[in-house]
């Protein structure tokens, strides 16, 4: 099969198209014929070497973690799904590999796909609509009535997590450039803040939660937005000493994580803010819950470019570019 792979880290060279063996189909995989894959900054994160302290990757390696497809072959053991089950997923970690025309997924990352999006809509949606999810439901705990900042609602994880956040009641203030406003505002932000020309640690206070996605200087304005006892969650780092534990990292690992960690979790313990680090799983129980809310029009999928197969290197670039309004996808079927 034909797949995009990277035979070293780098920050500037580019995927290599390949011909590479198909997946083999362990007893709780499903083999599936990709028909589209969503393109993540993670991706790049990856292509540059940025994790490989906490994710060792043998190489090369086939880069992509979303995927819609069709079932082709099931492992002996798999009860989920059949052969030609419309699925889709965030493939975890370790096993990534979408940007490639097959890929074998343990049954439990999967879900089939919403009945009512294309295959292009459906890899747009799990590891955006996952991370929503975890931060949201299972670290924040949002609820009817409290206020959560999403910052970079234009972004992938952004325009999922304003409808998310809205879904379960809460009152939800965003940051984006002016062109983006009618977009976030039809998602349902409350208030959107330009972020060119206004602070947002000037308009907001006494918030529940953060979602943060950007860099160290936005995480600690971010802590002066919240009320005693809220949550600030990143998903950019920096890592900390617990999330070294959940994975199982080395204690060298821990011992780095602390250090870098350290200064914001001393600021969040003096305001009485719980900081923590969210790096997001595969989970296609999860992934059911989403698919729910998407067939009932709670959520919809925000697609910016759809890029052909051999244009992976361009769509990959397009992300990296940070211009970006929703999700950038490959069309490999």
């Amino acid at each position: 099969m034909k797949a995009f792979v990277i035979n070293k880290y780098s920050k500037n060279g580019s995927l290599q198209l390949a011909e590479v063996n198909v997946p083999e189909v362990k007893d709780q995989d499903v083999l599936v014929a990709i028909h589209a894959a969503g393109v993540n900054l993670l991706d790049s994160k990856i292509k540059t070497g940025e994790f490989k302290l906490i994710l060792p990757y043998k190489l090369p390696l086939i880069l992509g973690h979303d995927v819609a497809g069709v079932i082709t072959k099931v492992g002996k053991n798999v009860t989920k799904f059949k052969v030609g089950d419309e699925v889709y997923a965030r493939v975890r970690d370790q096993r990534i590999g979408t940007f490639a025309e097959f890929i074998a997924i343990n049954e439990a990352d999967a879900a089939l796909k919403p009945k009512n999006l294309s295959m292009e809509e459906a890899a747009s949606i799990p590891l955006v609509a996952l991370t929503a999810w975890q931060v949201l439901v299972e670290k924040a705990k949002i609820q009817k009535g409290q206020k959560a900042f999403i910052q970079a609602g234009s972004g992938g994880v952004g325009t999922i997590a304003i409808q998310l956040a809205k879904h379960f009641g809460a009152t939800v203030a965003t940051t984006a450039s002016a062109k983006s406003f009618d977009l976030l505002e039809k998602l349902g932000a409350d208030i959107v803040i330009d972020y060119k020309n206004s602070d947002f640690e000037n308009r907001l206070s006494n918030y529940d939660a953060v979602l943060n996605s950007q860099d160290p200087k936005t995480l600690e304005k971010s802590l002066r937005i919240l009320k005693s006892g809220g949550k600030l969650i990143s998903i950019s780092g920096p890592p900390t000493p617990d999330f070294a534990k959940e994975i199982k990292a080395p204690w060298f690992v821990k011992i780095i994580l602390s250090l870098i960690s350290s200064g914001i979790r001393k600021k969040a313990k003096a305001k009485n803010v719980d900081y923590s680090f969210l790096w997001m799983k595969a989970d296609g129980e999860q992934l059911n819950e989403i698919t729910k809310l998407i067939e009932a029009g709670i959520i919809e999928p925000i697609l910016d470019k759809v890029f052909p197969f051999d244009k992976t290197n361009e769509a990959l670039s397009y992300v990296e570019s940070g211009r970006a309004k929703g999700k950038v996808i490959i069309r490999i079927k």
